[in-house]
């Protein structure tokens, strides 16, 4: 029987044990902190303030100390009773996101949390992941993007999880970091998180194995080569949406890496520069940029420490978000439509709205031909995700998906929200990754 880890959390004190790198140049300034407004205005005033879907960004704004008393008040009560009603169908990502939202700081009295029980319930959907990627090779039941979530938030609220088992699946060279080919550095930048929790608590521990911990130091060490090999020029890491996880990567391995392989302060103004010209518009990448422009991380969560409450006020809307459908009266753009499942090739000409998303053409070439066009999607914190065409549903276990392309070159942003234009030529392919 593999060795299980279970240790009580004491506070900060613990804490001090996981490095930092205090680069407080790199944080943004109280003097500019107006800049990050149209990041905390887009999260509060969206209708992922409501729903297990708020999970990132009410952590976000309680790690920030963006929200007032009783704006943390109404949204953690909101998301107490979501939690509560939908628990059984969560993902393992989503409840450990929803326990770490609930636990990043010790909220308003009279609100009673049953952490025990939530960590006991993520244990049993960590196993089950665990179980599917034994059965179905290697393949977990979501991502490993969810997976780290599972073991940071195991580590940080004293939840049950294998040392040796967390460094088997967690190497670097796991498959599950890639998609296409490609080194994801969101996911990269996640594992790393857990695996810095994991070792800060078990170093020093008897019943640890040292070849565990070695293990798992040669993993941190090497995703974390990984996540700068992906640096770009003007100092993003990845994409502009991985960005903000690199960093709060970065900030807790300062031990893994030469200071003149990163420069922060790069990183912190061409992000800056991103945000005053609208980059992150949806939520969720507002929500993942914000902690490390406040020079925090995920492991800064503690449920013991006391909430900061901003002094700036901040309306949450309660509206109905805004359709993406485009009015009625826009002019009507012409674009190419296909579906494409192996080497069959099936394709329309639709008419849309100037201005329509990825998502209104594929709704468009339904309603003209539902027998080759039919697909179903489902709401998620990135927007609507497109689940099946044709009847034919993505699956994880196969490693299948929905690849969306516009003129022959896979789409990083997702069908609600990549905007089309007149005459392009757009795909969804039956692909694996």
């Amino acid at each position: 029987m593999r060795q299980s880890h279970q240790l009580p959390l004491v506070g900060l004190l613990l804490f001090s044990l996981i490095p930092r790198q205090q680069c407080e140049i790199c944080k943004v300034s109280k003097e500019n902190k107006t800049a990050l407004k149209p990041l905390i205005h887009t999260m509060i005033n969206s209708n992922y303030t409501k729903g297990i879907q708020a999970a990132k960004v009410l952590l976000s704004l309680r790690l920030g100390g963006f929200l007032n008393q009783n704006q943390d008040q109404h949204l953690i009560e909101q998301f107490i009773l979501t939690v509560r009603s939908t628990e059984p169908s969560l993902t393992s990502g989503q409840l450990a996101l929803a326990i770490l939202a609930l636990g990043a700081c010790k909220g308003p009295d009279g609100i009673s949390i049953n952490y025990s029980e939530l960590v006991g319930d993520l244990e049993n959907k960590f196993q089950a992941e665990i179980k599917n990627m034994e059965d179905h090779d290697g393949n977990p039941l979501t991502s490993y993007y969810q997976l780290s979530l599972d073991v940071l938030a195991l580590c940080l609220f004293s939840g049950n999880y294998s040392i040796p088992k967390v460094a088997e699946i967690f190497k670097p060279g796991n498959k599950n970091y890639y998609f296409h080919e490609q080194f994801s550095v969101d996911t990269g930048a996640m594992a790393v998180l857990a695996l810095i929790c994991v070792r800060s608590k078990t170093r020093g521990q008897n019943q640890t194995d040292t070849k565990d911990l070695d293990n798992i130091d040669n993993h941190i060490k090497l995703l974390i080569r990984k996540i700068l090999s992906q640096k770009t020029e003007n100092g993003l890491l990845g994409n502009i949406d991985s960005t903000g996880e690199a960093m709060q990567a970065l900030f807790v391995s300062s031990d893994y890496y030469n200071k003149n392989q990163w420069v922060c302060q790069k990183t912190r103004d061409t992000v800056l520069t991103e945000i005053s010209q609208g980059a992150f518009r949806m939520p969720t990448a507002a929500a993942q940029i914000l902690p490390a422009l406040m020079g925090k991380t995920y492991l800064d969560v503690n449920k013991d420490s006391s909430c900061v409450y901003g002094s700036d006020t901040f309306h949450i809307s309660t509206q109905k978000p805004i359709s993406v459908t485009p009015a009625d009266s826009a002019p009507q753009i012409k674009v190419n439509y296909s579906v494409v499942i192996h080497n069959a090739k099936d394709r329309i000409v639709v008419s849309v709205a100037d201005g329509s998303v990825f998502l209104n053409v594929m709704e468009q070439a339904q309603k003209e031909n539902a027998a080759l066009f039919s697909f179903t999607a489902e709401e998620t914190s990135w927007g609507p995700y497109i689940t099946t065409v044709r009847g034919i549903k993505a699956n994880t276990n196969d490693r299948t998906y929905w690849e969306l392309l516009s003129n022959g070159k896979h789409l990083s942003k997702g069908a609600g929200s990549y905007v089309v234009h007149a005459g392009d030529d757009l795909e969804v392919r039956w692909s694996t990754y």
